[in-house]
């Protein structure tokens, strides 16, 4: 079964009304032999807070060290998000083979048995693959109330109710009490329910569950929070004190009820490993400590929770769904100081939208839309209920587009003002989406490309058959709205080019391939841009993205741009290594001394070394990490030592602790395996005003015989990636400041690897320079070489590199590799000059 066959038939099953009730879904799972049994679950349910409190108790079990399941909806990318193992999202094909195994049982079911829901079965699969996966825990968001949800066919060691407020009332109750009384059964047999709810809705809790272990700011809570407000436009501090222990953190949300929900995931995740190691000195990290409760807060990032996007205008993208969360929205803006305010509304039908627009703060403009959704409020509706709450200066208006309302907001904000977008994830996910939408450049040089290109965008067989012999020229792949992507397609094909559509029928985004001579793609963007079609944003994105086509790249010996910032912008620049440790796999101990190590760092700036690279820590597969004192102790003497060489000097290091003391001592560059694991390198990165590569990696140190499951690891690669460089802009860093790895090696078999490599130029998307590290590595034991010693493979693959565009290759061997890097450039140069004649 194919991806898209499988997709369609899952978003299919939302025809079907909700009917309450966990019978059909242990039907389900006992089909599957009940994988829920096999691992340990915490549910969390709760009127608002409930995918933050998730994502923050799956964070702190993670750096405890356990492989750990989460299962949220809905999504804000593709359906994979819901289900992910340790951060990764669910793939394709792991969808497709569910779809396979369940679909007949589902269909042959008795005319007279309700039909599963889409939320049952997505569940169910959830369920699934977590126990493929073999997690430690599963930490499930409850979808609504709790008695009857799906989720609810766990048995929790672990479980909370956020709070409670009026909600689903047509199915939950009518008022505070009988919607908690539902949520209530959540509780755990052998633990308290965590709960950080209050007044009458406590007292519900109390009288059904029991025993409750209660969060909250005040005194008498088992759990107090203390809120310390906001310390940047992307993190707030909170104290938390328990029974013999506190300690203060931060965390990547912003809100006071932010802390409350940290707090309440510190409940929870101390009672699946322990509240022992919440207080216990941990190695030392810029003054704060280093437990799995403070690296665990601090690192759940959780998209479109009052996600500030840019200081300069306030930019605020917000879900909240209800009154009581759109007045928790304004609460957390009124921190921020700003001048006039736009804001853009969209909700769904069932919702108290009159509530909502009143709890909104005070805004020059409203701009109502209707999201893509069947579940979408009218736009003219949701206008009415609005109007009737905002003071009368206040403009409102109706947009047909989401992301073209947003962005026409964000055209109008001055530098001082502020732009709102809330009233719904749904909303979030399609301003969102277009926001971080990429427009790749694709090499198309056979039919066999076509077809796989075609096949990963899920295209329908027979379109795709006809399509593939015409994919020339310029070819673009992206993801659109349905409307979108019909626009598009059918202005292109006026246009005289090709296009071909994702065959999923989700109602969500759709993967778009695009095909045409440039003359054709001028004439799409004209189209684009008209009143008559309307879609200026996609018009601006396809424009800088032909715009950019990469020029052929000079060599690191001849001149490209005129008095360049960073060696990387007069062509591809080559950074040398330098393992200043006893361990690294190719070259380890050979610089471990001081003196070996200055020699060799002007040796390789002799030979055309743009970059020195200093590592002090080996990240080889099954390599003992080391202490951030060792690591200083290392690294610190030798960039002191060579901060005078005439070339940029980079420090190797996962650590921002390690990384400050290498600025401090003279390095120009930092250059994390991790991607920012570690949140204070971004802040670090902005503050010094330095680069910062970000490399995709799974884990490193490498654990040897990893294994991802990736469908196809380009695309994967660059969505990760993605989110990272968008990490690094919100705290400050320019986004020409960040230098994207694909991370050839690190979590991906030697074909993978190879295919990075072959389609290097496809990451130019992100509109960052692109580094490649293949030195040595033991992918080419594919191509007959030795890991760790494939000399003569890896000058192949900095030629390749070169020549499919990347801006800086990192080796060991610095003139031989600098000459692969000319020789290409050269290659180049010729070819363009003969394309002229």
């Amino acid at each position: 079964m194919d991806y898209h066959e499988a997709a369609n038939f899952l978003f299919g099953l939302r025809r079907f009304a909700i009917d309450p009730g966990t019978d059909s879904v242990m039907e389900l799972l006992a089909q599957l032999g009940n994988p829920q049994e096999s691992f340990d679950s915490v549910q969390i349910a709760g009127s608002n807070g409930k995918g933050s409190t998730a994502r923050m108790v799956e964070s702190i079990l993670r750096a405890e060290g356990n492989t750990v399941g989460l299962y949220t909806s809905p999504h804000l990318g593709d359906l994979g998000e819901e289900v992910r193992i340790d951060g990764r999202p669910m793939a394709d094909a792991a969808m497709a083979e569910f779809v396979s195994e369940v679909r007949p049982w589902l269909i042959d079911r008795s005319p007279a048995d309700d039909p599963l829901t889409f939320f049952e079965v997505v569940t169910a699969m959830a369920l699934w693959q977590f126990e493929r996966a073999d997690v430690d825990v599963a930490v499930l968001e409850v979808g609504m109330g709790g008695e009857y949800d799906a989720t609810s066919a766990v048995d929790p060691i672990a479980s909370c109710v956020t709070n409670v407020s009026l909600e689903h009332t047509d199915v939950l109750g009518d008022t505070v009490e009988e919607i908690a009384r539902t949520k209530a059964a959540v509780a755990p047999v052998d633990a308290p329910l965590v709960t950080a709810a209050s007044g009458d809705a406590l007292e519900t809790l109390r009288e059904v569950a029991g025993e409750l272990f209660t969060v909250g700011v005040e005194a008498d809570r088992d759990v107090v929070v203390r809120p310390e407000g906001r310390v940047s436009s992307q993190e707030s501090a909170v104290s938390i004190v328990g029974d013999g222990w506190e300690f203060e953190a931060r965390i990547p949300l912003l809100g006071d009820y932010q802390a409350t929900n940290a707090g309440v995931a510190v409940a929870l995740a101390g009672q699946v490993i322990g509240f022992d190691s919440v207080a216990e000195p941990g190695e030392s990290d810029g003054g704060r400590s280093d437990t799995p409760f403070h690296r665990g807060l601090r690192r759940a990032n959780w998209p479109g929770r009052f996600e500030v996007f840019s200081e300069s205008p306030l930019v605020v993208l917000d879900g909240a769904h209800n009154p009581d969360a759109c007045a928790t929205v304004a609460e957390t803006l009124s921190t921020f100081a700003y001048d006039d305010l736009e804001i853009v509304f969209a909700a769904m039908h069932d919702k108290d939208h009159a509530g909502m627009a009143a709890a909104l703060p005070d805004a020059a403009r409203v701009t109502v839309c209707e999201a893509d959704l069947e579940r979408a409020a009218d736009a003219d509706v949701l206008a009415r209920a609005t109007e009737a709450t905002v003071d009368r200066e206040t403009v409102v208006e109706t947009a047909s587009s989401i992301p073209q309302a947003f962005a026409d907001a964000r055209e109008r904000a001055g530098d001082d003002d502020a732009v709102l977008l809330t009233g719904s994830l749904s909303a979030v996910r399609e301003a969102r989406s277009a926001y971080t939408r990429l427009q790749i450049p694709t090499r198309v040089e056979s039919r066999t490309d076509a077809e796989r290109l075609l096949a990963d965008a899920d295209v329908a067989p027979s379109a795709a058959d006809r399509l593939a012999d015409g994919m020339t020229h310029h070819v673009v792949r992206t993801r659109l709205e349905p409307g979108e992507a019909r626009t598009v397609r059918t202005e292109l094909l006026r246009a005289g080019g090709e296009c071909g559509v994702s065959d999923v029928e989700s109602g969500e985004r759709v993967s778009v391939v695009l095909s045409g001579t440039r003359l054709e793609f001028d004439r799409l963007i004209d189209a684009l841009e008209s009143h008559r079609v309307g879609l200026p944003t996609i018009a601006a994105e396809l424009r800088r993205r032909l715009k950019s086509e990469p020029e052929p790249k000079s060599g690191t010996q001849t001149s490209g741009v005129d008095d360049p910032t960073y060696p990387w912008e007069n062509g591809t620049a080559v950074m040398g290594i330098l393992n200043v440790t006893p361990d690294s796999f190719h070259d380890g101990g050979e610089y471990y001394d001081l003196e070996d190590a200055v020699a060799q760092a002007e040796a390789m700036v002799e030979a055309g070394a743009d970059v020195v690279d200093v590592g002090g820590e080996s990240t080889r597969p099954g390599a003992e990490p080391i202490s951030t004192e060792e690591e200083i102790r290392r690294v610190v003497p030798v960039i002191e030592a060579v901060s005078e060489v005439d070339a940029l000097v980079s420090v190797d290091s996962r650590r921002a602790a390690v990384a400050e003391a290498a600025l401090d001592a003279g390095a120009d560059v930092l250059n994390d395996v991790t991607g920012l694991q570690d949140p204070e390198m971004r802040f670090l990165a902005a503050d010094r005003d330095v680069p910062v590569v970000v490399m995709h990696s799974v884990d490193a140190p490498v654990v040897p015989g990893q294994h991802v499951e990736y469908d196809d690891v380009v695309d994967d690669v660059l969505s990760d990636l993605r989110e990272r460089v968008l990490l690094a802009e919100k705290a400050g860093v320019p986004r020409e400041n960040v230098v994207i790895d694909p991370g050839l090696g690190f979590g991906k078999s030697p074909e993978e690897s190879f295919e990075l490599l072959d389609r290097i130029e496809e990451f130019q998307a992100l509109g960052c320079p692109v580094l490649v590290g293949h030195s040595h590595k033991s992918m080419f034991e594919r191509a007959g070489g030795e890991a760790g010693e494939a000399y003569a493979e890896t000058i192949a693959g900095t030629a390749i590199a070169a020549d499919r565009g990347a801006d800086v290759v990192r080796v060991h061997d610095v003139p031989e590799n600098v000459a692969a890097v000319n020789v290409a450039a050269a290659t180049r140069e010729g070819t363009k000059q003969s394309d002229r004649w």
